[in-house]
């Protein structure tokens, strides 16, 4: 999440006659009565990444103050919370007051939009959003600090300019969806930048302490302090009742430490084996794949039918609904866990890594959908490039047109498709038996352009690392120019 820069003017009292002037009439109930209508989950904006965040030209990097640090590598810290009760209580007030604003002001341009009037501006909303707490119907959002209120209609801004950038092509990658309501059961999330006032207190021996305005000192687990003064922090409910708060730190970028192995590795991602992992010193190996999903399928089911069993309203239901969500997000922290730590290892032994440029988001519409997603294989490839850039690695993604499963590393002769229950053929050129997924890993190495096809790792052993038995292959006999053997 790229922190959103809230620029404060003065606004004058009055506001435009076609926005109400509580944003929302209708809803009159207050923070902790009222009943949010369902229309999605609550994912828009605020999406957080555990460890790092990189600042692009299209972002801002916040920078307060450019005499204390200079400007560097946007990194988020995130720690567990522990609010006390009056201090839930509070920031549920804040969640709530976050949340009727950014519906509120998402209701008005929709209303504005089919009514034919003029779309109200990021202004129009924040002075509006003024002159509705000065009505009895909204005067209970005095009640909480200002600037996360302010941040819920930057929230909305950027994620309307997201959704008009994506339709219009200014915006790269997969089509962004329209804004929608957020959800009471769902994530919640405010920010408090600097002109909050927070402080951080870091005492040591595991503990810290951030005061919030309106809310308190709330302590959160601290593994090691935090390298500069946040810019922003974020407190996070999960959807499990979890608390989190989120540091955005902007620090100097750190000194490139060269990768001490002068290795390459090729890597092949798939379904049966999470990873096939190629070296160019001849070694190999095959990382299984977990299958994190699947093997607690059956506790979710039972946990889902449990959860549906349940009144709608009740307190067990949304014990139930906890429960669920804390079944999720063990799937989710294990499979993340795995991954930092398969990247971690790559990036530390090898000086380059190859990878292959899948199309995810296709292979996700397929039948194979549920397991694709269950592998994480865009989540590797971009923890492998953050931490390749951090450790001085070089990260090459072949195209995904490559052909890598269809060429024979030995000969490079294209044997054509195969069905995927195919793991072992052989070459009609050279007679290689090879292995789908090790001979894979080896052309995304070739392509990559770290070993060359002649001479790929010196000698045969290319064709024993791409072959399905390399204790049963001969050395392969090099034929010289002048047609003599060697």
């Amino acid at each position: 999440m790229i922190v959103l820069a809230v620029e404060l003017r003065q606004f004058a009292s009055e506001v435009h006659s076609h926005l109400p002037h509580h944003l929302l009439a209708v809803r009159q109930d207050r923070a902790g009565e009222r009943a949010t209508p369902i229309f999605r989950d609550e994912h828009q904006m605020c999406v957080t990444v555990p460890h790092c965040v990189s600042a692009t030209s299209d972002k801002p990097n916040l920078i307060h103050d450019t005499k204390s640090y200079r400007r560097g590598v946007l990194k988020r810290y995130r720690c567990r919370a522990y609010p006390t009760g009056e201090q839930h209580r509070a920031l549920s007030r804040l969640f709530g007051c976050c949340r009727v604003v950014f519906n509120d002001a998402l209701a008005a341009r929709e209303s504005a939009r089919r009514a034919g009037r003029p779309i109200p501006s990021k202004g129009e909303l924040s002075a509006a959003l003024t002159a509705a707490k000065a009505t009895p119907e909204r005067a209970w959002l005095a009640e909480v600090s200002s600037v996360p209120l302010q941040q819920s209609l930057a929230d909305l801004h950027r994620a309307y300019a997201n959704f008009f950038d994506s339709h219009t092509g200014k915006r790269k990658g997969r089509k962004v969806g329209a804004p929608r309501f957020k959800r009471r059961t769902h994530r919640q999330s405010a920010r408090f930048t600097r002109n909050a006032g927070f402080g951080v207190l870091e005492p040591g021996a595991g503990a810290g302490f951030v005061r919030l305005p309106k809310i308190g000192r709330v302590r959160y687990e601290s593994s090691r302090p935090l390298p500069a003064d946040p810019s922003s922090v974020t407190v996070i409910r999960e959807a499990d009742g979890r608390h989190y708060v989120s540091f955005v730190v902007d620090e100097p970028a750190p000194a490139v430490v060269p990768a001490s192995p002068a290795r390459a590795a090729g890597v092949d991602v798939g379904l049966t084996d999470l990873a096939t992992i190629v070296y160019d010193d001849g070694t190999r190996e095959k990382i299984d794949n977990p299958r994190w999903l699947r093997s607690k399928e059956r506790g979710l089911a039972r946990a889902q039918r449990a959860y549906s069993r349940t009144m709608k309203g009740s307190k067990n239901r949304d014990k139930a609904r906890r429960k669920v969500a804390a079944a999720h997000r063990k799937v989710r922290e294990t499979r993340l866990d795995h991954h930092h730590k398969l990247a971690l290892r790559l990036v530390r032994e090898n000086q380059a890594v190859a990878l292959e440029g899948l199309s995810v988001a296709g292979l996700a519409r397929t039948r194979l959908a549920k397991s694709v997603h269950d592998a994480g294989w865009s989540t590797l490839r971009r923890l492998i490039e953050e931490k390749a850039a951090r450790y001085g690695a070089v990260v090459h993604t072949i195209s995904q047109w490559e052909p890598t499963s269809q060429v024979c590393a030995g000969c490079g002769v294209r044997d054509g498709k195969k069905p995927l229950d195919v793991r072992v053929w052989v070459c009609s050129s050279c007679g290689l038996v090879l292995d789908r997924d090790y001979n894979a890993a080896v052309n995304v190495m070739l392509a990559a352009g770290l070993v060359e096809r002649v001479n790929a790792c010196g000698g045969s052993v290319r064709r024993v690392l791409a072959c399905a038995d390399p204790v049963k292959q001969e050395p392969a006999e090099q034929i010289l120019p002048d047609g003599e053997a060697a």
